[in-house]
């Protein structure tokens, strides 16, 4: 029996009961991704109710908010802390979190940009020096001079 999601978009259908295999297959995910989300606080533990837990169809949207949020770059527990401002009340909770992880996004950004320039510059050294000169990259690498 399959039961669709009132209220949710696409057209996800959950097979029902949904047990912790059916879970993980439903959100396209193993099972020891539910079980590792639920050690980490994500998600809650059904009580087993004649030796399976049975869990509630919205877990497996609960699960695709956690995988969208990683693909933004949210660390599990920023994913958390969103869940528990999942309602959307608190807006500036929410920002909050969003701008933390947009200002590491950032940080990330100039350390690469830093690094694609040193190595830019490093690479463009090493095709300009003869057989007869130290590599650049060599010698940076081994210490003896700093990248520009």
């Amino acid at each position: 029996m399959r039961k669709r999601l009132p209220g949710k978009p696409g057209p996800l259908e959950v097979p029902c009961p949904l047990t912790i295999g059916r879970l993980a297959r439903a959100a396209g995910v193993g099972v020891e991704t539910v079980r590792y989300y639920q050690s980490r606080g994500l998600l809650r533990v059904p009580v087993a109710n004649g030796g399976f837990r049975i869990y509630p169809a919205a877990t497996v949207h609960r699960i695709a908010f956690i995988k969208r949020a990683q693909v933004l770059g949210f660390t599990l527990d920023e994913v958390r802390s969103l869940l528990d401002l999942e309602d959307g009340r608190n807006r500036r909770a929410i920002q909050s979190v969003a701008q933390a992880r947009l200002d590491q996004i950032e940080n990330k950004l100039s350390d690469l940009q830093r690094m694609r320039g040193a190595l830019s510059d490093l690479l463009h050294r090493c095709k300009q020096t003869g057989p007869a000169q130290a590599c650049p990259i060599i010698e940076t690498l081994a210490g003896g001079s700093s990248p520009a």
